[in-house]
């Protein structure tokens, strides 16, 4: 048999095996169809079910309160307390200046004060020497009004002399003008001190106030951390001379830390505020999960608010799908586990299955979103050494 009769032969047999097996092809076909069917279903429901209930973004990074440490009063760097990556607590005195121009000028307002609560003492022992002159001239009056009652009579009848009664109507006359003169010297006395103690007499309040503002300068040679957190950026040098508003040093509050998610515009419909979110951070990777929250919507896309926005009104313009930051609070329980820095890279979930929040926040906020106490401790202890200053230079016993 020749070569070519062996595959004549061979195409018949493979043509006639076809013929008897049609059920094989048609079930091997029906089942590719049900596995395409049977993935589509699946996904499809993985969509309905996951996906459509939830928006990410890998655009989203941690942000946190950057507290810039400057100075309030001119000075000469002395001592320098806290470095980079060290933590600081509020309160806790990071850069020291040279206090010896502060010392010299509280000096003088804490003599000033006392001055001033010693002159307005001898003010009012003045006014009160005033009034008993008042009283000596009344008494006066009244004895030079009498002598010339008793010797008018006596005129009457011719038995006294007329300059002898002249001599008591000018008696009269000078007493009532030592009286009036008494009464003005009482009344100017009494101007100054009228209505009020002296602690609270304007001159004292006066340097009370230049007293308080000594003070206070005087404490601001050392520079506070006004919230606790962690020193970064440290710029300031051991002699360098600096002035009110310079930058020293950064100090970052690893606590009460946020997100900046950037998601498109397409994905903000559903995003309302309220919503649950779950973070992951590229420095632990994905074995680290935190929760957290949508507090608010950015006002504008970044590009809106970027040193040089662009010029969309131009001949060669290219749509470019824009972004809109959403702020989104981390829980501080996650954080104390697994602390954060500000500006890691992370990537968010947001749950939008509830989407019946708002989109923008109904009403102004209720409690500061950052504050400090220490300067108000600083104020406080002021007034407490005024007031030592004060209760030294009155006298034993004196009303305040």
């Amino acid at each position: 048999m020749s070569a070519t009769d062996s595959a004549t032969q061979q195409d018949d047999n493979d043509s006639g095996l076809a013929a008897k097996n049609p059920g094989k092809r048609r079930r091997a076909l029906l089942i590719v169809v049900l596995v395409f069917v049977v993935l589509g279903l699946g996904w499809f429901l993985l969509w309905l079910l996951v996906f459509s209930k939830r928006e990410t973004t890998d655009n989203a990074y941690v942000g946190g309160n950057q507290v810039a440490i400057s100075a309030q009063v001119p000075g000469t760097v002395v001592a320098i307390l806290a470095d980079d990556t060290q933590r600081v607590d509020a309160g806790q005195v990071l850069v020291r200046l040279d206090s010896t121009d502060a010392d010299v000028r509280l000096r003088q307002a804490s003599s000033a004060l006392a001055q001033a609560v010693r002159q307005v003492r001898q003010q009012t022992d003045s006014a009160s020497s005033a009034d008993a002159a008042v009283a000596a001239r009344r008494v006066d009056l009244k004895k030079a009004q009498a002598d010339l009652q008793r010797h008018l009579p006596l005129l009457a009848e011719h038995a006294e002399a007329p300059e002898v009664v002249q001599h008591l109507r000018d008696g009269v006359e000078q007493a009532q003008t030592a009286l009036d003169a008494a009464v003005a010297q009482a009344s100017a006395s009494h101007a100054a001190i009228e209505g009020t103690e002296i602690a609270q007499n304007p001159a004292v309040e006066q340097a009370r106030a230049n007293f308080r503002a000594a003070w206070v300068a005087a404490q601001r040679n050392a520079i506070f951390a006004p919230v606790s957190g962690y020193v970064a950026q440290r710029s300031v040098q051991v002699g360098n001379s600096v002035q009110p508003g310079q930058q020293l040093m950064t100090v970052v509050p690893l606590h009460d830390l946020w997100i900046d998610a950037n998601f498109k515009e397409s994905q903000l419909r559903h995003i309302h505020i309220g919503q649950p979110a779950k973070i992951e951070a590229d420095v632990y990777g994905g074995g680290v999960e935190y929760h957290g929250k949508v507090v608010g919507v950015g006002a504008g896309t970044g590009s809106v608010f970027s040193l040089l926005p662009a010029q969309n009104a131009t001949g060669n313009w290219i749509k470019v799908v824009q972004r809109v930051p959403v702020r989104i609070a981390i829980d501080n329980q996650d954080l104390d586990k697994h602390p954060l820095r500000v500006g890691l890279s992370t990537d968010v979930t947001v749950d939008i299955t509830d989407d019946r929040g708002p989109v923008l926040a109904p009403s102004p906020a209720q409690t500061p979103t950052a504050e400090t106490k220490v300067y108000d401790q600083m104020a406080a202890k002021a007034d407490a050494e005024a007031e030592k200053i004060i209760d030294a230079n009155l006298s034993r016993g004196e009303s305040r």
